[in-house]
Formats: structure tokens, C-alpha cells, sequence
């Protein structure tokens, strides 16, 4: 709009002061401003006259009645009552509802770990977890991750990754003398002051859940000053006006964005946070980090599914589901549902909208994805493709899920969650038994056709073994569970085979390539930091006669084996 048509347009209607009160003459002025007036000019008068009218009559006593229509409105009433539903069922719970104040000694576990004695089986257990650590300190000490073939270290988010994830399990095994000193390097050498994105979901799980709970563990302040330090420098992910979080942020410049190859987030990644944020809250005693959370899961639960099963991909702009995306309980959707139960467990069984998200999951999974194999009839776990055709592929990462539904049954939910969990583990187990080196591929396909004798079907190139603690997890849940003697005797097979085919003399233990050539598995030359603090964990738990040991009733595990405290108001022993 050019200067001269804001200045016309700008014009003197008349209304000048006049002492004389000459009407006549103020009425032959208006008229005269009026007539000189353009087309136009007259035009968006008589428009902003009319639409002055409009308000006047028909917004204005809207506005005044909106209380009396929004009592009245039965719609309205409705959703109303909807709400107030929601909140009763956790889903308006306030997070100070949820996180009490702290109170500094209520989760510090009173148990003597440096003190156990253990049995035979766990002191060879011990023995492979010092057999790794050793060959860690030697040669990629407060690295992230080890090489054992080469013999050398590699940085992913430099912020000592396998020293930090295996510091609870350290406690756990009471190995004090190494867990001092890894407790030393964190004191003075760790710090996330560190120019480079790094993964929220995998820093979270793995470095924040470890130093919180080694915190709950032990006492040891340095653990939660470095939580919460972690944390702060995490939130930014949360900032850009979505409410679903960034995939990646920079620890020491706070910028957040989305992976390298796409807008999408993985779903099972923005929603496998929650345990460890809620908890910082508690450490903290600052609740903006369960805010954060919460929002995410809140929004995740009012997402249309399919029968209460959800895509593996999240737009991070939009928040919405992608559309067509693969239905799966293995990689990118997994931990999503294990976080539904243990959300509820966490908080005291108050955050009850996630066990129900829970149940209507579990009814999804029964009627879309569970199918039996032959000739065996093997319960497996398959995928929906496109969100809609059925594949018989089932990833090792879902062989947690019997753990979780053992650890529904548990709590509560009824005989069908234990029966399905165990035979879905059965078939998990199946995956070690029937393979040459008794080690499970990475992915397995399971047949369907009518005259065929073997159930398994395992490709080339998911033949690999990556050391994955899924299928021992869930042993250790159902030995804890139901005593069964067998769980102890499949996990020790799976260990021994751990022993024979990815352990080396000097460096460690390796991924393998090749779990159906027993000559020959062909090392991948990668130790992956989850064989310290999950799968070696598993196994000492899973063999420990004292039920006091990290109590199911009072931890709920991330999803990276990091036990963390149960809202409770008593001591957690």
C-alpha cells in the first residue's frame, strides 16, 4: 500500500470542536468530506460500518451467553465429563499428584551389595563381566564403545557409554574395587558439555538411567548431581512447539532437530523416556522434566491406533502417526508398550490411563499379530506391514515382551497375561535352541504353510548376533515369577553359548555374524555397552537366590536394565 493511499484514506470526517455548537454547519461539512471521498475510500467505510453492525448483533450476545450455552450445550457437557473422566483415570493427574516431594533418604536402598555371597553359577557370570570390563579398561577406558578385534575404542556420543551403563551393574554384582573407580572417572573425567548431537531416547535410557540408578543404589551424590545436570541439557529436545520431542540435541549448545534422514521420529523412542524423566523429577524435586514427559504421553494416548497397536514412526512438526507405517512389536515400536505397564507400576499404580493402554495393546497384539507357526505350533509375535498386510517376521527385541506380560500377571492383570508370556518365551527360546551355535539371529522368520518341517526360517543377513539381553530379561521375570526351574536352565545354555562362540581370549567378547555356522560365526568386532548392563545383569539376577535382590514390587527396569525406585513413601530396601 502506497503512502499516499494510507494518507487519503486517513481523511477528516468534520468533527471539529465548535464553541458555537453550529449544527447545520457541521452536517454541511460531513457531507462535503463525504462527496469528496473516492469510490474506494466509501467502500471500506460502509465495510467496516457493516461489519461493526455484524459484531453488534450477532458475536456480542454469543460472547455474553457463552456461559449459559456451555452449561446447556449437551455436547459440551458431554466432553466435559469425558475430561473429568480422564483425570480420575491419571490422565489429568497434575505432576506434583504423581511426583511427592523428595524426601533425600527415601530411595536409597538399604541393601548391602558389596557384601553378597554368591552362588556358583553367578561367580562364572562375574567372571565374564570382569573378562569384558578388563578388556574395556585396556583399551577404550571412558570411551563409548569397545572394538575387541582391533583392539580399539570409537566414540557415539563421547560421554563414556559403556563405563557409565555398566555402573549399576557394578553395584549389582558387588564389584566394589572396580566400581569405585569407574565411580573416580565419573567424578572427575565425565561431562556432557559435549559439542555434538546426541540421540535423546538412547542418552537417556542408557547414561541417564544408569546414573540415576546408581544413585538410588548406592547414595553416591556425584550420580545424581550428573543426572541432573544430563537432564537439563536434554530438555531443549522438548522446545519446538510440538509436543512430540526432537530426535537429537546438541549437550553443549541446547539446539535440538529431527534425524538426518527425515522429519519422523521413531515412536518407540519418544515414548521411552518417561521412567527416567519422571524419576529425575523425584531426584530433583524439580517437576518440569515430568511435565515434559507427560505431555508427550498424553498426546500419544489420544492418537487414533489400531486396536490400541501404533505405527513405528511419529512426525516431530505434526505429532501425528505416519500414515502407512509398519506395525511391529520389535524395533522402533518395543519399548513403547513395556513403558505403558512400567509407567503405571512407577507411579504407584495412580497413572492408571497407561495399564488400560496397556490391556487394549495386549488385545491388539493377540488379535493382529500373534500367529502359530508349523509344524510346531510356536506362538511368534509377526508385524503388520504397511499397517495392514501380516508378516511372519519377529525381531529378537521382541522377545521382552513375555517378561512384561509375566510382569502384568504379576500385578495383577490376570492368569491369560502368564500364559501367553510363557509361550512366547517358549518360542524365543526356540530361537537359541534350534540354531547351530544355541544363539539367536537377529530377525527370524516363522513359516505358516502346512507340510514343512522346520518353523524357523532365518535369512542371511539377519544371522547376526548383536549379544541382545531380550530373551534372558524375560527368563529372569519369569523364574522370579513362577520358580520354574526350567528358565534357570535355558539361561544357562544361552550363557555358556555366549562364552563359546563370542568370547576372545584378551579383548573381551564380540558380536557375531553367523549364529548357523557353529565353526565358524565370524566376529563383528563391536562389544555393545547393553551386554554389560543388561544381558550379563539378567543372568546374575536371574541365577540370585535372594528375593531381596532388586525386588520386582519395588523397581520397575528401563529399557536398558536400569532398576529404578517404585513411588512408594517407604524406604526402598
Amino acid at each position: 500500500m502506497s503512502a499516499a493511499f494510507k494518507r487519503d484514506v486517513s481523511i477528516n470526517l468534520g468533527y471539529y470542536d465548535d464553541a458555537l455548537g453550529d449544527v447545520s454547519r457541521k452536517r454541511q461539512s460531513i457531507l462535503r468530506s463525504w462527496r469528496r471521498l473516492s469510490s474506494l475510500q466509501r467502500m471500506v467505510i460502509g465495510l467496516l460500518l457493516f461489519a461493526t453492525l455484524i459484531i453488534a448483533i450477532f458475536v456480542l450476545p454469543g460472547i455474553l451467553n457463552k456461559d449459559n450455552l456451555l452449561s446447556s450445550d449437551p455436547d459440551i457437557k458431554k466432553a466435559e465429563e469425558d475430561q473429568l473422566k480422564e483425570k480420575d483415570r491419571g490422565g489429568g493427574l497434575k505432576v506434583e499428584q504423581v511426583v511427592p516431594p523428595v524426601d533425600e533418604h527415601s530411595e536409597i536402598s538399604s541393601y548391602e551389595f558389596f557384601a553378597q555371597e554368591p552362588n556358583a553359577k553367578q561367580k562364572q557370570i562375574i567372571d565374564a563381566f570382569k573378562h569384558a570390563w578388563a578388556a574395556y579398561k585396556k583399551y577404550a577406558w571412558g570411551h563409548d564403545e569397545l572394538h575387541p578385534i582391533s583392539k580399539t575404542s570409537s566414540e557415539w556420543f563421547g560421554t563414556g557409554l559403556t563405563l557409565v551403563d555398566s555402573l549399576d551393574t557394578l553395584v549389582i554384582m558387588g564389584l566394589k574395587e572396580e566400581y569405585e573407580e569407574a565411580k573416580e572417572w565419573v567424578e572427575k573425567q565425565l561431562s556432557f558439555n559435549v559439542d555434538n548431537y546426541v540421540n535423546l531416547f538412547e542418552i537417556t535410557i542408557r547414561n541417564l538411567g544408569a546414573l540415576l540408578a546408581t544413585y538410588h543404589l548406592t547414595g553416591d551424590d556425584v550420580m545424581k548431581t550428573k543426572a541432573i545436570d544430563l537432564g537439563k541439557r536434554l530438555l531443549p529436545a522438548f522446545n519446538h512447539g510440538s509436543k512430540i520431542p526432537f530426535s537429537d540435541v546438541n549437550l553443549a549448545n541446547g539446539v535440538a532437530r529431527p534425524p538426518k534422514w527425515g522429519p519422523d521420529s521413531s515412536t518407540s523412542e519418544v515414548t521411552t523416556i518417561q521412567l527416567e524423566f519422571r524419576d529425575l523429577s523425584r531426584v530433583s524435586g524439580d517437576k518440569v522434566y515430568d511435565e515434559a514427559v507427560h505431555e508427550v504421553s498424553m498426546h500419544i494416548h489420544e492418537l487414533p491406533k489400531t486396536d490400541g497397536l501404533i505405527p513405528i514412526f511419529i512426525n516431530a512438526n505434526s505429532g501425528d502417526f505416519r500414515p502407512g507405517s509398519t506395525i511391529t512389536m520389535g524395533a522402533r515400536a518395543d519399548s513403547y508398550y513395556e513403558y505403558l505397564l512400567k509407567q503405571w507400576l512407577q507411579s504407584g499404580k495412580k497413572l492408571v490411563v497407561f495399564k488400560e493402554d496397556f490391556i487394549s495393546s495386549y488385545e491388539g497384539v493377540k488379535k493382529s499379530l500373534m500367529r502359530r507357526s508349523e509344524p510346531s505350533k510356536l506362538l511368534f509375535i509377526g508385524e503388520l506391514l504397511n499397517g495392514r498386510n501380516f508378516s511372519p517376521k519377529m525381531d529378537h527385541l521382541a522377545c521382552f515382551y513375555p517378561g512384561t506380560l509375566a510382569l502384568a500377571y504379576h500385578n495383577g492383570l490376570g492368569d491369560e497375561y502368564l500364559e501367553s508370556a510363557k509361550e512366547v518365551l517358549k518360542t524365543c527360546w526356540e530361537m537359541y535352541n534350534r540354531m547351530p551355535t544355541r544363539l539367536s539371529p537377529e530377525i527370524t522368520y516363522f513359516n505358516l504353510a502346512e507340510g514343512v518341517a522346520e518353523d524357523l526360517i532365518v535369512k542371511p543377513l539377519d544371522a547376526h548376533n548383536l549379544l541382545r539381553p531380550e530373551t534372558v530379561e524375560s527368563m529372569f521375570y519369569l523364574y522370579r515369577i513362577t520358580g520354574d526351574q526350567k528358565y534357570r536352565d535355558q539361561g544357562w545354555q544361552i550363557f555358556l553359548a555366549f562364552e563359546k562362540h563370542t568370547k576372545l581370549k584378551e579383548s573381551g567378547y564380540s558380536s557375531i555374524n553367523n549364529v548357523k555356522d557353529a565353526g565358524n560365526p565370524r566376529f563383528r568386532d563391536k562389544m555393545e555397552s547393553f551386554f554389560l548392563s543388561e544381558t550379563l545383569k539378567y543372568l546374575y539376577l536371574l541365577f540370585s537366590d535372594d528375593p531381596k535382590l532388586i525386588p520386582l514390587d519395588n523397581y520397575v527396569f528401563n529399557s536398558e536394565g536400569h532398576p529404578l525406585p517404585v513411588f512408594k513413601d517407604s524406604v526402598v530396601p
